[in-house]
């Protein structure tokens, strides 16, 4: 028998997380719509990123694993504070996410690809990091775990994602490397992956 440890939670919050992911989900759907207007054109796909995508996938869903105990009196302090840490962990999600999916247009994808017409984009978000659609995915996963009280399954959650992001970015970057070159290598050596100067 799994015996969860959680924290209690507030209605604010869970309200913040809910119209947060909206937002997300509606940059998603902006993002795929985008993507399936460009003209049909030869591509390269790294199909192994899929399973990386799964382990991705189940980091992030670690952190919504458990029960919700709404406890917390939602006028309270507590209550507030949470759900104003989490509205402005999700709103930069959806406008990190968003902000990037339109920098990328038609060269965004949910698996690692390029396209025969593929630019290497390196405006907006790309101009900060290299990968801001997984900074944005992870400000998600952590919203999702103080919204719903389960930050201690960040423990397991995390690392789940960084495996998965890790494997994921090694496959997009060699596709891009073998695209660009010499121009994918001078950008890269510019402009840090996930923490603008640091990482």
């Amino acid at each position: 028998m799994i015996r969860w440890t959680v924290d209690a939670v507030g209605l604010p919050g869970l309200a913040a997380f809910a119209f947060g992911f909206l937002l997300f989900f509606v940059a998603l759907l902006g993002a795929r719509r985008r993507a399936r207007r460009a003209t049909t054109v030869a591509e390269t796909r790294a199909r192994a990123s899929w399973f990386w995508i799964g382990v991705q996938g189940c980091g992030i869903a670690a952190g919504g694993l458990g029960p919700i105990i709404v406890d917390l009196d939602p006028l309270g302090a507590k209550a507030l504070a949470e759900a104003a840490v989490v509205l402005g962990l999700m709103l930069g999600a959806a406008a990190l996410f968003r902000a990037s999916s339109l920098a990328m247009g038609a060269n965004w994808s949910l698996v690692a690809r390029t396209r025969s017409d593929h630019q290497l984009v390196q405006a907006g978000p790309f101009a900060v990091v290299r990968h801001p659609i997984y900074v944005a995915l992870f400000l998600l996963t952590i919203a999702m775990a103080v919204a719903y009280g389960h930050t201690r399954n960040l423990i397991v959650g995390l690392p789940l994602y960084a495996i998965g992001t890790w494997f994921r970015i090694r496959h997009e970057e060699a596709l891009l490397r073998r695209q660009f070159g010499k121009g994918y290598d001078a950008y890269a050596a510019r402009v840090k992956r996930f923490v603008p100067g640091v990482f």
